[in-house]
């Protein structure tokens, strides 16, 4: 096998609680049972399943296979995937989805699904917690096909059928898919492999079709990139005892030498420094120095100045094009893909990745971003949303971030709100949730400043005085009065406002349907412009028949769009495109 093939870097994605922990967990414990210690290497941020190790849990099925073994980012979830990026992409080369056979597509599934499709990631469909399917027989670390010839024919039907739901779910997603198994051509199907991550069921067979996957796709560019300078990505930035300021990074791409010179991304200009120490965890768990790391491998490096770093950003190994490698990672700090609009949310995340995976799900909710940056909730962050006119949008959304006490204190102090969550699809909830409240409110606050349709009968020897102001007795025959409306008679001319209204010797402001009451207009004087038994109607102005029409039509019971259809009649009449 040539010596500078790479390890596939493998990242895991899914639901909460649908089993990604437990199954980075039972990976680790099923390869380790039963060999000798050393044969899985702990990686910082990293664990790695060397080729022999997997070729004795799946045996033969491993022929043609010539990769060095597999890389699996231990962080599950969005976290590690939105967090790695390698030259503008994802860093991970393949992903593992994994879902719940018994729950199905949940939010996050859906969300981690986008994710996949945006970065364009090769991924595998780990249908979890087999064991839990009514009737399953358990076999402790055995192939799922060996294992599902020992299951019962009903649960090998009820197994198939949870497995076809999830497979209706994918082509609704735009995926075709089915049972690893039947598959011949994993580049244009997603293989659903039937998983336990707590009996270790199916886990051979998931390790055996993501080696595959990954060669499939990748072999032709894993060839050349076990040397040469190293390039990598920050997962974390720590203080370690002993060594001071530390970054964890997984290196994708070369070697890695201690002494070597870096460069790393921040949001100004990239730091520039020398590595001191290189540090990877012995067995014991105990750091201990190497002096050299060759891709895909996790480490944690010890250097100067690496204070302002962040996680998420380019680290680079630099020689003698040192303005060349600066002015590249500044190049791709910029290219963060996050586009902004004049008027949106504030968005702020702890990682480049994860910035940009709320970006996109927000743009797929519709959502628009004004300002998006890393790191905590700050002030300014809360100042900046309070010039945004649109008091839907005056928030700032905070992903895997903390609220410093200051923004806390100066969103108190304003209309700003602040929505602050680990988990993306649970921060957009949230979100959406206080928006629609808002647009609830908003519109009724609005409703009750826009004149509405209403119309009233002056009831025969009820005229208590003629003119200045006239003061009739009226029925309200629909709709809404309010006092300061302007009134017209049924041929469209208008006669007057109205000024007030008693009900029952009360001053009220407004009124509704079915009631007699007293009211004075402004304007007109009975026998003249206005007469015993005539119907005057509100006359609403064209604007805000409009904003009723478009906006609030949905607000109007029944009987107030009969009155809103039976006012638009009468203005209509004479000129079909008023108010539209």
């Amino acid at each position: 096998m040539p010596n500078n093939l790479r390890t596939p870097i493998v990242a895991v994605l899914g639901h909460v609680d649908h089993g990604k922990t437990t199954l980075l967990d039972k990976i680790r414990g099923t390869t380790t049972a039963d060999l000798e210690p050393g044969l899985i290497t702990q990686h910082i941020g990293a664990t790695e399943v060397p080729l022999d190790v997997i070729a004795r849990l799946c045996g033969s099925l491993l022929e043609g296979i010539h990769l060095p073994g597999l890389l699996f980012i231990d962080t599950p979830g969005h976290h590690a995937f939105t967090t790695l990026r390698a030259r503008g992409g994802a860093l991970a080369d393949i992903a593992i989805l994994v879902v719940d056979i018994n729950e199905g597509f949940q939010p996050q599934t859906t969300e981690s699904l986008n994710i996949l499709k945006d970065h364009k990631t090769p991924f595998i469909v780990a249908a979890n917690k087999i064991d839990k399917i009514h009737g399953w027989l358990s076999h402790d670390n055995m192939l799922f096909t060996d294992a599902f010839k020992l299951e019962s024919e009903r649960t090998q039907r009820l197994l198939d059928d949870r497995i076809y739901v999830l497979i209706e779910e994918l082509y609704n997603q735009g995926f075709s898919s089915d049972r690893y198994d039947r598959i011949r051509d994993f580049t244009k199907n997603i293989g659903v492999v039937p998983t336990s991550a707590r009996t270790g069921e199916g886990i051979p067979d998931l390790l055996m079709v993501s080696l595959g996957l990954a060669q499939r796709f990748l072999d032709k560019d894993l060839g050349l990139h076990a040397n040469g300078p190293a390039f990598g990505t920050v997962i974390e930035i720590k203080e370690e005892k002993g060594f001071g300021t530390t970054l964890d990074a997984i290196i994708y791409d070369g070697v890695l030498h201690a002494g070597d010179r870096i460069v790393i991304g921040t949001l100004g200009r990239p730091i520039v420094t020398k590595i001191r120490a290189l540090l990877k965890p012995e067995s014991t768990g105990v750091l201990k120095r190497v002096r050299t790391v060759t891709a895909a491998a996790g480490v944690k490096i010890a250097a100067p100045g690496i204070e302002n770093a962040l996680a998420g950003s380019p680290l680079r190994v630099t020689t003698d094009d040192i303005d060349e490698v600066v002015a590249g990672i500044e190049s791709e700090m910029r290219d963060i893909a996050v586009s902004t609009q004049d008027i949106g949310v504030i968005i702020k995340a702890d990682t480049i990745g994860a910035l940009e995976a709320l970006a996109g799900e927000l743009g797929r909710n519709e959502v628009p971003v004004s300002i998006a940056n890393l790191g905590d909730v700050s002030r300014r962050d809360v100042v900046e949303a309070e010039t945004i006119s649109d008091p839907l949008y005056s928030v700032v959304l905070g992903f895997n971030v903390d609220v410093l006490p200051d923004a806390k204190e100066a969103a108190e102090m304003s209309n700003v709100r602040l929505f602050v969550n680990d988990v993306i699809y649970g921060l957009i909830d949230e979100y959406q949730t206080w928006a629609e409240k808002q647009k609830t409110l908003y519109g009724k606050k609005r409703y009750e400043t826009i004149v509405r349709p209403g119309k009233f009968k002056i009831l025969p020897g009820y005229v208590f005085r003629q003119n200045k102001p006239a003061i009739v007795g009226v029925q309200v025959l629909g709709g809404t009065l309010r006092n300061g409306v302007f009134l017209m008679r049924e041929d469209g001319v208008r006669v007057g406002a109205l000024k007030g209204m008693q009900d029952r010797g009360e001053n009220v402001s407004e009124i509704g349907a079915g009631k007699e009451i007293a009211v004075s207009i402004d304007g007109p004087t009975v026998g003249r412009q206005i007469n015993e038994g005539d119907v005057l109607y509100v006359d609403v102005p064209e604007k805000h028949v409009k904003v009723t029409e478009q906006e609030l039509y949905d607000a109007l019971d029944q009987s107030e769009r009969l009155m809103l259809d039976e006012f638009l009649a009468i203005k209509r009449k004479d000129n079909p495109f008023w108010a539209k």
